[in-house]
């Protein structure tokens, strides 16, 4: 008879170690048992020991051995992303403990979108940080998905994003700044100088294209139908890196459909420059979810402040 999971469950409670997850992710990550011995601080036996004590308790090999180092099986792909979620809960408990015990007024795990954590969060918490030195934010950025299975395993305290089309369980949206699409390019552009740009003008430019799924994309698909009888052309690369898609606009004469709360910084700073057209390109605002019952005190102060210096 097979072994279930509620056995195997039992099992890895009563001798499983959090140096196993250490080691099963510095071997995916590194794929050498020397390099992972070195990164870790152990012997090369050790590492070996402590590979084949996790794979006798979980009944199956997670490493096969080639020419190079070693490559996870079926078992050790499945299982590595479950034992980084976990580490990363450590590691954020780790903080939460040394803060409380360092700081008196508490932590916020806060979890926000990269268009709120460039056009928001950049500004605002540096002033937060100077007003009430004694609370830690332990800040990670995530987008849809993520946000909601970070409320869902209870791993943040408030979420700075879009209205989700269906709220968690239990939380509540509230919004913060206002924002819309801007259309963008470097100041060097042959349109940016221009009081107003036509239609026909942008139909003879480069365009950078976001990833299908996202909201800038879809603006940019339905402005592309609408003023151009074909698509104009796009840049070769596709990405929803921030980092990539500042430095292309910085490198060459491209225009780009982006919310504005992203390109704030930018645009205040004068690297980048927004084009004046007519057309109005309203989106959902940028706000916070936080749980409808009232969470700690920390929580409570970051969001006042972000809702007396945003609103």
């Amino acid at each position: 008879m097979q072994e279930t999971a509620s056995a195997l469950l039992n099992r890895l409670l009563a001798r499983g170690k959090f140096r196993h997850l250490q080691v099963l992710l510095r071997l995916a990550e590194l794929g050498s048992i020397q390099k992972t011995a070195d990164a870790i601080g152990l012997t090369q036996s050790a590492v070996t020991q402590t590979l084949a004590y996790l794979e006798d308790m979980l009944g199956a090999p997670l490493f096969e051995r080639h020419a190079r180092g070693v490559r996870p099986t079926a078992a050790g792909r499945a299982l590595v992303p479950v034992a980084r979620r976990l580490m990363l809960g450590i590691s954020d408990g780790a903080e939460a403990v040394v803060s409380v015990r360092e700081r008196s007024a508490g932590v916020v795990r806060l979890m926000a979108s990269a268009t709120a954590t460039h056009g928001l969060l950049a500004g605002a918490l540096p002033e937060f940080c100077r007003r009430f030195p004694g609370i830690q934010i332990l800040l990670r950025e995530g987008e849809g998905e993520e946000q909601l299975l970070a409320i869902a395993r209870a791993e943040v305290d408030l979420v700075i994003c879009r209205q989700p089309a269906v709220l968690p369980e239990g939380w509540e949206f509230h919004p913060l700044r206002e924002d819309r699409f801007a259309i963008v390019c470097r100041p060097a552009h042959p349109l940016a100088a221009r009081r107003a740009v036509r239609w026909p003008d942008m139909a003879r430019a480069t365009w950078i294209s976001l990833p299908a799924g996202l909201g800038a994309r879809t603006k940019l698909d339905a402005l592309f139908e609408q003023h151009f009888k074909t698509a104009p052309a796009t840049f070769p690369v596709v990405t929803q890196s921030l980092s990539v898609i500042m430095q292309l606009l910085r490198a060459f004469d491209l225009l780009a459909v982006l919310p504005l709360n992203l390109v704030r910084p930018q645009l205040d700073s004068g690297e980048l420059v927004e084009l004046k057209t007519r057309e109005r390109m309203p989106m959902d605002p940028i706000g916070v979810l936080r749980p409808a019952q009232q969470g700690g005190e920390a929580a409570a102060r970051l969001l006042a402040y972000l809702r007396s210096l945003l609103l």
